[in-house]
């Protein structure tokens, strides 16, 4: 059974982030021909509604509006409501950001219709959505089964199939009237802490210190070796609570959850919590000096050495890798 799906484009700054494109190709095939619509809202997002056009949707809905530049959820769930009564859309896609957690329970409260957050799957069965989330810290996974006339689900990043590259017929572009609540907020100013130019929750590649780093300048090496690789920076709690690094560089059960190709773990012990947010990582390459780290349990490959030693010796392979002139590691 054919559903109309609408997506609702995630940003990180101005450009549209990895995860929407993803959650457009989902779109497309659990749509089973029903419509894609993605909503744009934001100020100034002409030159991404271009980018959206090519995606494979076959709509773009755009709302450019000033008050929308800092992504206020009461503001952006008033285009949402507004977007999914003008498509009849029976699913609403959101990435499961911070403004998605935030906006999707508004939604859903609006409908009286049920959601689903954390999404890393999801099909239609006839007239059923069947959505596939984690569970008790990514050791189990859920089926859940939606049915009903309208659905809200949020979608994890970097964890639905990557989005087929076309080439797809442009989508047509339109301007969605919305009529913007009055604010009951009044936004200054957005500090954004980042670890690198790569999202670290859309990293193809993550590189994570502990406490075995030692301190702020431990990181350094780290760094090098993200950047060779063309990935980013992450650490775990231990790390961030010793103040080697910002707390936005966190992964775990209380911090980030990162899915990347490739991830890296320096002076990681190994913690259930951290395992929480990257065992579902496809593969693992601990680097430890103990050998009994419980790190290893879980990684593919392991190098038990330091990582002071290990770390620069990979970073020169892999730049080397990439001038061609690669022998063995020593």
């Amino acid at each position: 059974m054919a559903r109309s799906i609408l997506v609702v484009a995630d940003m990180r700054g101005d450009e549209v982030r990895q995860v929407t494109f993803e959650t457009v190709g989902a779109a497309r095939q659990a749509a089973s021909g029903g419509k894609v619509s993605v909503l744009l809202a934001g100020y100034g997002v002409a030159a991404q509604a271009e980018r959206l056009a090519a995606s494979g949707a076959d709509e773009v809905l755009t709302v450019d509006h000033p008050e929308l530049a800092g992504r206020r959820s009461e503001l952006l769930a008033a285009c949402v409501e507004s977007a999914v009564r003008d498509t009849g859309a029976q699913i609403a896609m959101l990435a499961h950001s911070a403004v998605g957690r935030d906006v999707a329970p508004m939604i859903a409260a609006r409908f009286a219709a049920p959601q689903v957050s954390d999404i890393v799957a999801l099909a239609l069965e006839q007239d059923r959505l069947v959505c596939r989330r984690p569970v008790y810290a990514g050791k189990a996974f859920v089926r859940v089964v939606l049915e009903g006339d309208f659905f809200v689900v949020t979608v994890r990043p970097n964890n639905l199939p990557k989005p087929d590259a076309g080439p797809f017929a442009p989508a047509a572009v339109r301007a969605l009237a919305v009529q913007l609540p009055g604010a009951r907020l009044e936004l200054r100013e957005v500090l954004q802490k980042t670890s690198s130019g790569v999202d670290l929750t859309e990293a193809d590649v993550v590189v994570a210190g502990g406490r075995g780093v030692k301190s702020a300048d431990g990181f350094k090496p780290l760094y090098e070796l993200a950047e060779a690789l063309g990935g980013a920076v992450g650490a775990s709690r231990g790390a961030c609570d010793a103040g080697y690094c910002d707390y936005a560089l966190q992964i775990g059960q209380t911090g980030k959850v990162v899915t990347p190709d490739l991830y890296i773990a320096c002076g990681i012990s190994g913690a259930i919590q951290h395992l929480a947010g990257m065992s579902n990582a496809k593969v693992i390459v601990a680097i430890n000096k103990d050998p009994e780290a419980p790190i290893f349990n879980v990684a593919d490959y392991g190098i038990v050495g330091d990582l002071f030693e290990v770390v620069p010796a990979l970073t020169a392979h892999v730049k080397a890798l990439r001038q061609g002139s690669a022998g063995e590691i020593r």
